[in-house]
């Protein structure tokens, strides 16, 4: 029987308590491991892992790496020891060059939280080895795409590729003092009209993404939303985009999940 290849997922990852607490998103993505096919290898493109050209971590123990402050100690007691891909981590990168990347590999930078919280709901036995893929806010969303295409093929070989980032991410405007603030409406603004275009398969508009409405006041800075555009191009040409995922934090803080590459 013919295997399928693996959905690219855009997954939201929020606040790094999401490790230790409860909420609708945590739920999410403790169903959503065991709802899979069983990776070989994960692929992780990170919000919080930003570098000038790709950079594809090929360290065989990967430190777990809490880039945060301000949160309870019992945040930064957390390990996730999930082994390194070396092997799949050249690959990648070599994947990369062919693409025109002047990408690298690094055989010292850890797994930030946008990797590891994620994966401890879906893997929580870090039994999954673990490659993570830089951002670079200065560059585009097309840019992102044409990674995130280069990543394709990995799919058909056993390999989750996951962008780890925010579907809206302003956190000067979030309401601190209640979690379970009402989503905003310069946020809804955005979110709809960038998931009409997803799920149309419209590219162009998605790409195009400071067209739609409230865009810069959702996401002031990029770091957050590349990560989508990564997944998408590894959902392969004429991804077909499933929205598996959606839920609010603070009132601005969209915790949206695609996939993309699968049947809707």
């Amino acid at each position: 029987m013919e295997t399928k290849p693996l959905p690219s997922l855009f997954l939201s990852h929020g606040s790094p308590m999401m490790a230790l607490e409860d909420s609708p998103t945590a739920r999410f993505l403790d169903a959503l491991g065991t709802s899979l096919p069983r990776p070989r290898a994960v692929v992780v493109a990170s919000a919080h892992f930003m570098a000038r050209e790709p950079t594809v971590t090929s360290n065989l123990a990967p430190e777990t790496i809490h880039d945060f402050g301000g949160f309870p100690r019992p945040l930064y007691e957390i390990q996730y020891p999930a082994h390194g891909a070396p092997v799949l981590a050249g690959e990648i990168a070599s994947r990369l060059i062919q693409a025109g990347f002047d990408a690298r590999v690094d055989d010292r930078t850890g797994i930030d939280h946008g990797t590891w919280v994620p994966l401890r709901r879906m893997y929580p036995g870090a039994d999954v080895p673990v490659v993570a893929l830089s951002v670079n806010p200065s560059q585009s969303a097309t840019w992102h795409y044409q990674l995130g295409r280069a990543l394709a093929p990995l799919r058909e070989d056993g390999v989750l590729v996951i962008g780890s980032g925010g579907y809206s991410h302003n956190l000067r405007e979030l309401d601190w003092q209640n979690g379970d603030a009402p989503l905003y409406p310069w946020v809804e603004a955005f979110t709809d009209a960038l998931s009409a275009k997803l799920l149309a398969g419209d590219l162009q508009g998605a790409l195009d993404w400071l067209a739609l409405p409230e865009a810069r006041r959702n996401h002031p800075s990029t770091e957050h939303l590349y990560p989508l555009y990564i997944a998408l191009g590894a959902g392969g040409p004429d991804a077909v985009a499933t929205r598996l995922h959606h839920a609010v934090q603070m009132g601005g803080m969209a915790m949206d999940a695609f996939a993309f590459g699968q049947a809707a």
